[in-house]
């Protein structure tokens, strides 16, 4: 199988919520998402000859959803009060309402389905909180 990998990064605010410790609060990440591809055959013809996918396409379909997220806080819905949650929109913070405990676990399966709703074959998709921390989805076969 031949494979192709790309990233992009986002900063964001998230906090977990009903977690015990550090990470309840408020608090920021520099995320770099990590998309790789896969395709037993090369394209034939075309632009593309020779390749899985164009780069720059793939770059470009992961950088809009990073791009979505940047500078912004992340909120599992549900998490905050609604008070607080018209606060923060009031005052024009960027506020992200996502289905699910904004994890690095849950980012990578997120990550994982929206470039595989974009046509992608995706081998795996790793989210770094940190430098030296990350996560990944791989679906199993």
């Amino acid at each position: 199988m031949y494979t192709l990998k790309t990233n992009a990064c986002f900063d964001s605010a998230h906090f977990l919520s009903g977690y015990e410790g550090k990470c309840s609060n408020i608090h920021g990440h520099r995320w770099t998402v990590e998309i790789e591809v896969g395709s037993e055959a090369l394209e034939m013809g075309g632009n593309c000859r020779g390749m899985i996918v164009d780069f720059s396409k793939l770059k470009a379909d992961l950088g809009a959803i990073a791009d979505a997220l940047d500078h912004c806080l992340i909120v599992e819905i549900g998490s905050l009060k609604r008070k607080t949650l018209e606060v923060l929109k009031e005052e024009n913070f960027k506020v992200v309402e996502v289905m699910f405990r904004p994890t690095a676990e849950n980012f990578s399966k997120f990550f994982y389905d929206e470039m595989t709703q974009k046509g992608y074959k995706v081998v795996c998709s790793t989210v770094y909180e940190t430098p030296k921390n990350c996560a990944s989805y791989v679906a199993e076969v």
